[in-house]
């Protein structure tokens, strides 16, 4: 028996890995196996360790050729680094993306303030901001972010870039009316060198808001069957990743297209490894595993999960890669200085 788990648990890791180029609107099945790999390389450790206790050595090739097909998977939840780069002051850019979550809709404009004084606090330059919402109460966010951040574009509905740089031309890229998510880029000068950063925010998972309904049926005494639950989170998920799948080609190609370098920003709603994430990095360079360090995840609820990033261009480099526990919204706010 516990020879077969073995086999199972090195079969479905290494499906899982490669999971991630299979376009989940025709292979549904192996693109999930993707959001399962921290189980499955644990269970591959798990195996490891009990066949080295019954000094089984022959069987142990197999978990440890899972293990070390994973490691590059690995790399993009967890970064161990010894040396970090030196900040040369007037030479880096920060650079923030954060899911605002519309500041809880809130009407003192607290929460709006306090996330300023954060970007002031960590000197960013260019902020990317998610699920955003203007108005609080009377007043304008924008008017208040106007201290820090003098140039901003503005994308459809709840998407905004705000920069200290001179932001030059700006654009929307809309996934179509069925949908309250879409990207935006701006091009912004920066010491004479034209950058051009992307805000993306792809389609959510469908999990929390089918939660939210069945909640609220039973709250009205009606009972819900499990089975009747687990269909309608497996239809909303799978449906959420197809869609995300398209939106995330339609950026790519826009990314690809660009005549700058390109900084890309945003909640993706993906994890690492997965068909989107995949598609979105591109030729670009993920600046977590190049500079970040520790367990890293964006995601404040039950799942601690990363899906939140910035990539940026080969031709900049990354100096420091990291996040902020900060309680305003459902995600953390990501920070990366770069190189100028």
């Amino acid at each position: 028996m516990i020879l077969v788990v073995t086999m199972l648990m090195a079969t479905f890791t290494l499906f899982g890995i490669f999971g991630g180029s299979a376009d989940p609107t025709t292979s549904t099945a192996l693109a999930m196996l993707v959001y399962i790999l921290p189980l499955l390389i644990l269970d591959n450790i798990i195996i490891l360790i009990f066949w080295s206790i019954r000094r089984r050595w022959h069987w142990t090739p197999l978990p440890i050729i899972a293990i070390l097909f994973s490691i590059p998977y690995l790399g993009t939840i967890y970064q161990v680094k010894i040396f970090k780069g030196w900040k040369n002051a007037g030479k880096t850019l920060t650079v923030a993306t954060y899911n605002v979550a519309r500041f809880g809709r809130e009407t003192s404009g607290f929460k709006a303030e306090d996330i300023l004084s954060e970007m002031k606090k960590h000197e960013v330059n260019i902020l990317c901001m998610q699920e955003y919402l203007d108005t609080s109460g009377d007043k304008l966010n924008s008017d208040k972010y106007k201290e820090r951040f003098p140039f901003m574009a503005t994308g459809y509905d709840d998407m905004v870039i705000y920069s200290t740089y001179p932001i030059k031309g700006s654009e929307t890229i809309s996934f179509g009316s069925n949908t309250n998510n879409s990207a935006m880029w701006a091009d912004i000068s920066i010491r004479g060198k034209m950058i051009r950063v992307f805000n993306v925010h792809l389609e959510t998972t469908g999990f929390n808001r089918t939660m939210h309904n069945v909640a609220k049926i039973q709250a009205q005494g009606i009972e819900v069957e499990e089975n009747s639950i687990i269909r309608a989170l497996w239809g909303k998920y799978t449906m959420g990743m197809a869609v995300r799948a398209q939106q995330a080609t339609m950026v790519a190609e826009q990314i690809a297209a660009s005549p700058y370098p390109v900084i890309v920003c945003g909640d993706f709603n993906d994890v690492p490894y997965s068909y989107v994430y995949k598609t979105m990095l591109g030729n670009l360079e993920d600046g977590f595993k190049e500079c970040g360090k520790g367990f890293m995840f964006t995601y404040r609820g039950a799942k601690s999960v990363r899906i939140d990033y910035i990539f940026h261009d080969k031709s900049l480099d990354g100096i420091d890669y990291y996040k902020q526990n900060l309680s305003y919204s459902d995600h953390y706010p990501v920070y990366m200085e770069i190189a100028l």
